[in-house]
């Protein structure tokens, strides 16, 4: 969108970026607190490298190291930049990291080219037992590469939410990722809200009658209104709260279910079943460091002391 001219032109233009950035985190949560609890590790014990830091890398950052989770980040055109951060190169992150989660725009081409970033080298470098998670753009990762990998039999745990030739994705690397959905990692009530608030309040200020909406001002109730949570927050509790509001397998078995149906990818795109943030959980807490944390996670928390 060429928004020098649409403003040289007096025509008003908002995209409201990083309106379901929060949601492709906490689907990036929901994956790897159930890969964790199935396999039977602490994700404190896992270095997690995020490639690409913008609105989705940045946010995940944040919930991770408040967790004390340690990460490793990559994004070439902020370091190029000069931007404040730790930043390291995708070879770095494929020595070190555990976990390897991709939140990049897709570039074909030019000095920060993306397309099959995740090329059949760094597919093969991966370290056994490490996880792939692919929420951003599905050429990001060499498809067929990727399923070679698998295929060899080297253990690989693999998250895969977008796809190379979506709506025609591969049905054999389907049943081969440890999790598999359709595009929808963004998709969540509080997201698109989000979005109408964003572009409302752009118009609003672009004719000159500036409004603010209230986000829960267009929220209905949700399912769980109030959770008591009693003692410290653990990893298996924190999954317990965070599979109430979102589970990433009701929206895997769907997936398989019509692989390879035409016009079934876009369909459970079209008829998604609604969907919550981690902020329309109320938890109340009788330990303050929970209650503390939770907040930081972006759960609503509050600390009641048990009486």
């Amino acid at each position: 969108m060429d928004e020098a001219w649409l403003k040289q032109a007096g025509i008003g233009f908002s995209a409201a970026p990083g309106c379901n950035a929060i949601a492709v985190v906490e689907y990036v949560f929901s994956a790897l607190l159930m890969l964790a609890e199935r396999d039977g590790f602490s994700l404190r014990d896992r270095t997690i490298g995020i490639v690409g830091v913008g609105n989705v890398g940045s946010r995940l950052q944040t919930r991770l190291e408040a967790l004390g989770i340690r990460t490793l980040l990559c994004d070439p055109p902020r370091a190029a930049r000069g931007d404040e951060g730790d930043f390291r190169t995708l070879d770095e992150l494929v020595q070190e990291a555990d976990v390897l989660t991709f939140h990049t725009p897709l570039y074909k081409d030019g000095p920060y080219k993306t397309l099959h970033l995740a090329d059949e080298t760094l597919i093969r470098r991966l370290k056994p037992g490490a996880i792939l998670i692919n929420a951003c753009r599905g050429p990001v990762v060499d498809n067929a590469a990727l399923l070679a990998r698998l295929n060899a039999g080297q253990p690989l745990s693999v998250v895969l939410d977008v796809w190379e030739g979506e709506p025609d994705l591969n049905v054999a690397l389907l049943e081969a990722v440890d999790i598999g959905t359709s595009h929808i990692a963004g998709y969540t009530l509080e997201g698109k809200a989000r979005g109408t608030t964003q572009v409302f309040e752009a118009y609003s200020a672009f004719i000159g009658r500036e409004q603010r909406v209230a986000l829960e001002t267009l929220l209905p109730a949700p399912e769980f209104g109030r959770i008591t949570l009693h003692g410290p927050l653990d990893q298996p509790t924190l999954k317990r709260l965070a599979h109430l509001v979102y589970d990433v397998r009701r929206d895997d078995a769907p997936l398989r279910k019509v692989a390879g149906i035409p016009g079934e990818f876009d369909k459970l795109r079209k008829n998604y079943l609604e969907r919550r943030e981690w902020s329309s959980l109320y938890v109340m807490c009788d330990d303050e460091t929970a209650a503390a944390l939770l907040c930081k996670l972006g759960f609503n928390a509050v600390h009641h002391p048990a009486h």
